[in-house]
């Protein structure tokens, strides 16, 4: 039997490559149809990647830490069953788990059997074959021309590039040690998407001091009543507080579509929350928070952060959101002015909660003090409202038992 070649499928939400994060097989090994013979990391997610055909291992397409783009070849087997009557049989089993939501579908395996290929004649002398080195000269600003290859009949590798790469680090630069860091996975992604809310949202911060004695003290009071399972933490009536307030600001629950000129207001309220995970900053999704119950939506907080920080979420759930929370006061910090998460309106931001001096009633007194700010899309409101809304979401975190008994 002739070999297969399984590309690295898409992955959806229009992600074009991935990293290896870890094979869980090697040359020799003999794999099974729909056995995970990759784990690959996404900007947004680890993906467990599954063959669809059975066979022997013959070569792995990348090692470990390498990117590989959509499209191009991940492994080869060779034997096994044939790749077309292995994708026509799993074909309509992946458009069931589709259908039915599963967020372990994998779209468009890029099969192919090996053919023998007519190489072009070029006019340059130089011999690049692979794609990955063209882009990771260019990345680096080397010139293939001066690059000599160490491959089969001159071809210029990976390799090659890298050492030219660090000769060219060492030469512009005299700081000798310093470690470069590729900005990619995970980490592009965020930077690309905050670079963009710069480049095309003309923000503004507002941000004022709360006296949040009151609201630690309603949570002490509302935990009491419930069972472990139940408990609601600060972040979770927190987010209890801005639905309630997006309710009365639903200008802030909007985007801007540029290309026709107009100002989305959304029907739905999908609260992002911005959480710090040992990949770096993602911000899942709660869909529909403003239908939640106190209770509900800190469940749904609980275990949509602890499937952010494994690494577990699906990239659907990490997208669609309208509106963002972000709680960096866990850094230990007072202040910030958050970055709009593109291309939502506002971002609310809570600073750390600590003792500080407070005039209650005419008197001096120790309070529970926090500070908290609003970065606005100027284009969708002026600050008349987005002042409004902080003094309004301000005013429930200082007296939460008025609020919440409406909620």
């Amino acid at each position: 039997m002739s070999n297969q070649v399984f590309m690295l499928p898409d992955l959806g939400e229009g992600l074009a490559e991935a990293d290896i994060a870890e094979w869980h097989v090697k040359v020799g090994d003999v794999v099974t149809i729909d056995q995970i013979v990759v784990e690959v990391e996404t900007a947004k997610a680890a993906v467990d990647v599954p063959i669809p055909f059975a066979g022997t291992v013959i070569e792995l397409h990348g090692k470990d830490g390498d990117t590989v783009k959509v499209g191009t070849p991940l492994i080869t087997v060779s034997g096994g069953d044939s790749v077309d009557a292995v994708v026509s049989a799993n074909h309509e089993r992946y458009r069931e788990e589709e259908r039915a939501g599963s967020g372990n579908v994998l779209i468009g395996y890029g099969t192919s059997e090996d053919a023998p290929r007519r190489r072009r004649r070029t006019s340059s002398s130089v011999r690049v074959i692979s794609p990955i080195v063209r882009k990771l000269a260019f990345d680096n600003d080397i010139d293939l021309t001066t690059i000599s290859g160490s491959g089969a009949g001159g071809v210029i590798t990976r390799a090659d590039v890298e050492a030219g790469s660090n000769t060219v680090t060492e030469t512009e630069t005299s700081h000798v040690g310093d470690q470069r860091i590729p900005i990619k996975g995970l980490r592009k992604v965020v930077a690309d998407k905050l670079s963009t809310s710069r480049r095309e949202i003309p923000d503004a911060t507002t941000w004022v001091d709360v006296d949040a004695t009151e609201l630690l003290a309603a949570r002490a009071e509302i935990n009491k009543s419930l069972p472990d399972s139940d408990k609601i933490s600060l972040m979770a009536l927190l987010a209890r507080l801005t639905t309630a307030a997006l309710a009365q600001y639903p200008e802030l629950n909007s985007s801007v579509d540029t290309a026709r000129g107009e100002i989305v207001r959304h029907a739905r309220l999908h609260l992002g929350i911005a959480a710090q995970t040992p990949r770096g900053l993602v911000v899942p999704v709660i869909r529909n928070a403003d239908n939640l119950s106190t209770v509900e939506l800190a469940q749904a907080l609980r275990v949509t952060t602890d499937l952010a920080r494994d690494g577990k979420l699906e990239p659907a759930r990490l997208t669609g959101g309208t509106f963002t929370l972000n709680n960096y006061g866990v850094f230990g910090v007072d202040g910030s002015t958050p970055i709009i998460n593109h291309p939502e309106a506002a971002i609310l931001g809570i600073g750390r909660i600590i003792d500080k001096p407070w005039v209650v009633n005419g008197e001096l007194t120790v309070r529970k003090v926090t500070q908290i700010s609003l970065s606005f899309d100027h284009r969708v409101c002026d600050g008349g409202e987005a002042g409004g809304f902080l003094r309004l979401f301000g005013d429930y975190i200082e007296n939460p038992i008025r609020i919440l008994g409406r909620l």
